[in-house]
Formats: C-alpha cells, sequence, structure tokens
C-alpha cells in the first residue's frame, strides 16, 4: 500500500483491530461546539446585521479554502504538494480556525479513519452507520476508543514542530485574537457571526458531508478489501471547497485535485493552481501521477 501517502504514519501489530472498541463523550470537544451552537442562535435573533453577516460568508469562506481544504487536508495530511514552511505553518493555522481540533488531533483522527476504512471491517464510528442524529453525536461530540488501536507516528518535520505543537495545544485559544479584533472593529454581532457562527458551520458542515458521502449505493470508483467506500455529493463542490468529491478522493488520495471529472468544481484545486503560478506550490500530484492501485475498478 506504499501509493498512500500518509500510510507510512500508521504503525501496527499482530493485536490491532479496527471493530471492537466504544464510543466515549468529549467533554472539551462537546462543550465546546454546543457553546457555538448557543452563541450563534443568539446571534440570529438579536445580533443580526448584514455586514457581521458578509463578516460570517467572508471568514468561513476563507478558512474552509484555504485552511480545511489546502492547507490540513491536502498539504499537511496528504503531501499532495509541497510549499514553502511559512506558507504551510499559514494555512494549517487557518485550518485549525475551522474548530475541529489542532494538527495532530486531525492528522490522529484522519489517518486512524482512512486506516479503519482500509480494512474489510470497521467500527460504525468510522463507517457512519449509524443514523444521522446518532452519527452528528458521536462525530461531534464523542471520540472513539478502540481496544487495540494503530500508533499514528507522524513524520519528524511534523512532530517536531514547536508553532505545530503550539497550535495543537492551544487550538481553542487561538480563536481569542479574533475575537478581540472583531469586537474592537465591530463589537458583539462580530464577534458572534464572525467566530462563533463561524465555527458552528464549519464543523457542522464537516461532519454533515462526511456523513453523506457515505450513505449512497456503490457507484464510480470502487476499493477491492475496503468495508467502506466514498461517494461523490453533488451540488456541494463550491461550498465544500472541492471536498465532496469523496468518491474521487478514496480512489486517489494523494491527488491535490479531487474533482477529477468534467463539471465537479473543486476550489481547493483552483487555488493550488493559483500558489503554482506564483511560483510558491511545487511538485503537485494529481491522480495522473500515482501509482496505479490494482485493488481499485471502476463499477460505473
Amino acid at each position: 500500500m506504499a501509493h498512500f501517502e500518509n500510510i507510512h504514519r500508521v504503525v501496527e501489530n499482530e493485536t490491532v483491530d479496527p471493530v471492537s472498541g466504544h464510543v466515549v463523550w468529549s467533554p472539551m470537544k462537546s462543550l465546546f461546539i454546543i457553546a457555538m451552537y448557543i452563541a450563534t442562535g443568539i446571534g440570529i435573533t438579536r445580533y443580526f446585521s448584514w455586514d457581521a453577516f458578509a463578516l460570517f460568508m467572508v471568514k468561513t469562506s476563507a478558512v474552509l479554502l484555504l485552511g480545511h481544504s489546502v492547507g490540513m487536508h491536502r498539504r499537511l495530511i496528504h503531501n499532495s504538494f509541497d510549499c514553502p514552511l511559512l506558507l504551510e505553518y499559514f494555512l494549517v493555522y487557518m485550518g485549525v480556525l475551522v474548530g475541529l481540533g489542532g494538527p495532530y488531533t486531525m492528522i490522529r483522527t484522519h489517518d486512524t479513519r482512512d486506516w479503519a476504512q482500509r480494512k474489510p471491517k470497521c467500527h460504525d464510528y468510522f463507517a457512519h452507520r449509524r443514523k444521522l442524529l446518532q452519527d452528528a453525536f458521536w462525530q461531534m461530540h464523542c471520540d472513539v476508543r478502540l481496544n487495540h488501536p494503530p500508533r499514528i507516528v507522524p513524520e519528524s518535520r511534523i512532530a517536531g514542530s514547536r508553532f505545530y505543537h503550539f497550535i495543537e495545544k492551544h487550538w481553542i485559544a487561538v480563536h481569542l485574537p479574533w475575537a478581540i479584533a472583531f469586537y474592537l472593529l465591530g463589537g458583539v454581532p462580530w464577534v458572534i457571526w464572525g467566530v462563533c457562527a463561524q465555527i458552528a458551520v464549519t464543523v457542522t458542515g464537516h461532519w454533515l458531508i462526511g456523513y453523506i458521502a457515505h450513505q449512497d449505493e456503490p457507484t464510480g470508483w470502487h476499493v477491492r478489501g475496503a468495508g467502506v467506500h466514498g461517494y461523490n455529493v453533488k451540488f456541494c463542490g463550491l461550498i465544500s471547497m472541492g471536498e465532496c468529491w469523496h468518491n474521487n478522493h478514496h480512489a486517489f488520495p494523494g491527488s491535490a485535485l479531487i474533482g477529477i471529472d468534467k463539471g465537479q468544481a473543486d476550489p481547493g484545486w483552483w487555488f493550488i493552481k493559483c500558489l503554482k503560478a506564483l511560483g510558491l506550490a511545487t511538485n503537485i500530484k494529481t491522480h495522473k501521477d500515482l501509482p496505479e492501485r490494482k485493488e481499485l475498478a471502476w463499477v460505473g
């Protein structure tokens, strides 16, 4: 499985098991998103203004595009392109502003999930097999504790980064400078819409796209031997920054281009192409550059 650019982070032994385990409530994660929901509700009912809503739209788009899609996912996790270190730090920092956690949390969560989904069977938590409301509670308020998990070992340049350790430790506190700046510029409405509503929407949207992308019938690319398959979520290319083309991503996880077919909008890819034009992105990989996968088949 050497064609998976992040598979070297997963260290297995003879006891690893992607099935047996239990879901536990995560107080920090749960209380944080609940607070964001409450603040957003207050913002909708008492502090709505068009300038605050415009701020919400701009910042939400920025953290999803620059941070989640390009910085955290395509660069840090999948190494699908190279860029200067300071630019990488900025993009990953923007990804932390999504509200899901720090860089090490995201690597551990993503790589464990991908490892489990590639097995013939895995825990329902990884497969999004439960009903919508239960899955929402599990994903946004809980963690899964496998009885025999693999070890996730980030490469040395990531594991030894002081910057990544800092924003991992302070993944909630990194929102405070933004809250202070927004308060000084626009008062309480800007804080609620520019910070709280943005986090509520980006965290919920991340879960919802992931849930829908694992509920469809098996069409498109099929990975033989995998117990969980991804499916493309139509009409969500723009709002998901291209992350909704999940069938493509399961087939070609190392590709910086996710919307590989005609009509599949992929703003994350467009941004990487802009970086390339500026000389800031190199060694960009697409599905055409990756080694052939014998277990990959097209099922129509």
